[in-house]
């Protein structure tokens, strides 16, 4: 028998409860701004980063580290954590970072006035173009290859925001939600997968900011990194989606890039921060942190 909940019906005008909230209550709220004061910390680099390793901010520590693995010294980074289950993307200073509240952030302290630059997509465009990388400069390619990055950012949300949160996050399982996002996460994975199909990347024959901002999300739900759901969403039959994140799962900047503001999992994948090349050899939570 399916689920129903018959007995609730939406009032006339809608209340913020937060006790609704489930294990996001104490982060998330109706309205914007700041909750206190805090300033932004800038480091010794040429980028400042202000993330958490969620899929979003995977996205840009994978690029940076790209960027750096090509040689590009203009991309070094300070990486600042910014925990979202802690509140601190309403802290007065990250707010000036992105007013939505939502991480990643990045400030290049390179131009005449810092620039800042907020929504994932926005800083791997900004990227790529600043340092010529990861964007072809053909027009057709060039344009598949946003396509693709704006398909990503379109796309998420019913995967994080509507499965992810239902299925793995809320306090109380619903069919109806679950359902409805399911299939629509089954029909995502089946447009990667038939895309791929005579494809060795996204917007082609290279590997490109398209990969770089769609991996995190399904490339890891995948590989069972995310929620737990492989078998659910039975991933195997995506035999194209699993021969493109396998690949691009060896890429060592990737590897790196995963590490980068992580505060869950195994303690020798964790770098809380990063300011140094070196951090990734000496910094990581199981040496700064071991065991007792």
């Amino acid at each position: 028998m399916s689920q129903t909940f018959s007995d609730y019906t939406p009032t006339k005008i809608w209340e913020w409860n937060k006790e609704n909230g489930g294990q996001f209550a104490s982060i998330n709220r109706p309205i914007a701004g700041a909750t206190h004061d805090k300033d932004r910390p800038i480091g010794k680099h040429p980028l400042q980063l202000y993330s958490l390793a969620t899929p979003n901010g995977v996205k840009v520590t994978v690029m940076l580290e790209e960027l750096l693995a090509l040689g590009h010294e203009g991309a070094e980074y300070d990486a600042w954590l910014v925990n979202i289950r802690d509140g601190n993307q309403f802290s007065s200073g990250f707010v000036d970072a992105n007013p939505n509240s939502k991480i990643p952030a990045l400030f290049d302290q390179t131009t005449p006035e810092p620039t800042r630059v907020f929504e994932s997509g926005s800083i791997l465009l900004y990227l790529a173009e600043k340092f010529g990388a990861f964007l072809p400069t053909e027009h057709h390619k060039r344009t598949e290859t946003i396509n693709w990055l704006m398909w990503q950012m379109g796309s998420a949300p019913y995967l994080g925001g509507g499965f992810g949160h239902f299925y793995a996050y809320a306090p109380f399982k619903f069919e109806y939600a679950i359902d409805r996002f399911a299939m629509e996460v089954k029909r995502q994975l089946d447009v990667l997968d038939r895309n791929l199909a005579d494809r060795e990347y996204m917007a082609g024959d290279e590997y490109s900011i398209a990969d770089i901002a769609i991996w995190p999300w399904y490339g890891a739900l995948v590989k069972g990194l995310i929620y737990e759901a492989g078998e659910f969403l039975s991933v195997h039959e995506y035999t194209n989606v699993i021969r493109w994140t396998n690949q691009i799962a060896e890429r060592q900047a990737v590897k790196r890039g995963r590490m980068v503001n992580r505060v869950m999992g195994d303690p020798a994948s964790q770098l809380h921060e990063r300011h140094d090349s070196s951090d990734f050899d000496m910094k990581t939570q199981d040496r700064i942190a071991p065991a007792t």
